[in-house]
């Protein structure tokens, strides 16, 4: 009986004497081929080169691919998850739909109403989808001035 053990357990992984860790075939003389020690320094390098000098409140990115939407923009007062920018990249503006913000008064309360056919009825501003170029999730909207308005995006520091 204790044949049959000694027998079953010399296969196994755990107790055979060829099983190598990887850290044994690594050789640590060479080095690796895709690190570089110094990119950190590079990276922030460039992003002061590409905003000037110039401060941003967040770095923004897609929230469905994470690809950079804008390196230079500004938080709400009011409102902290959204963000407007005039300088994007990777965006792309929708041209299906128009939204109109209209603003009218009654009884002391603030009412939206949205138009799809882009006139300006009421007053209020209309808007254009903004859209993330690499998967089209739409992240924001663009007004008549041609300031960005984000406010699905993925803020992070800068």
């Amino acid at each position: 009986m204790e044949e049959d053990v000694t027998k079953h357990n010399v296969g196994s992984p755990a107790t055979s004497q060829q099983t190598v860790s990887d850290d044994d075939e690594i050789d640590y003389s060479m080095k690796p081929e895709f690190y570089d020690p110094d990119l950190d320094d590079k990276d922030e390098s460039w992003m002061h080169k590409r905003r000037g000098g110039r401060t941003s409140d967040a770095v923004l990115s897609c929230p469905a691919c994470f690809t950079s939407l804008c390196f230079e923009c500004q938080r709400h007062e009011k409102y902290v998850t959204q963000y407007r920018a005039i300088f994007v990249v990777n965006c792309k503006i929708g041209t299906g739909k128009i939204r109109q913000n209209n603003v009218k008064s009654g009884r002391g309360k603030r009412r939206r109403e949205s138009g799809e056919d882009g006139t300006d009825a009421g007053g209020g501003e209309t808007f254009k989808p903004v859209n993330c170029a690499i998967c089209s999730t739409e992240v924001g909207v663009m007004g008549t001035d041609e300031v960005y308005h984000f406010f699905n995006v993925i803020p992070s520091e800068s």
